[in-house]
C-alpha cells in the first residue's frame, strides 16, 4: 500500500513540475495579458509550494531508509555526496 502512494506521490510530483514548466515557458513569451499572467503567477506559487513538499517528503524517506540500512539507530540527513 505505501509503494501505491509513494509512486502516486512521485506521479503527482512529476505532473506539478510539468505543469510549473509550461507555466514558465508561456510567461517568459510574454504574450499573455496582466489577468493570465497573474493567474499563471499564482498558480505556478501553488505548484512551487506542492512540488517543495513532495521533495521534503521525499528527503524525509531517504532519512528513514538510511537509518535502517545498516541497521543502526543513527540518522542523518540526506546529503548529495551519499549518493556517490
Amino acid at each position: 500500500m505505501a509503494g501505491q502512494q509513494d509512486a502516486t506521490s512521485i506521479a503527482d510530483f512529476e505532473k506539478s513540475l510539468d505543469e510549473l514548466e509550461t507555466l514558465v515557458r508561456n510567461l517568459e513569451q510574454g504574450e499573455l495579458s496582466l489577468e493570465q499572467s497573474l493567474t499563471a503567477f499564482e498558480r505556478g506559487v501553488k505548484l512551487t509550494r506542492t512540488c517543495q513538499q513532495a521533495l521534503k517528503n521525499a528527503e524525509q524517506r531517504v532519512e528513514k531508509l538510511v537509518q535502517n540500512d545498516d541497521g543502526s539507530l543513527e540518522t542523518r540527513p540526506f546529503s548529495p555526496d551519499d549518493a556517490d
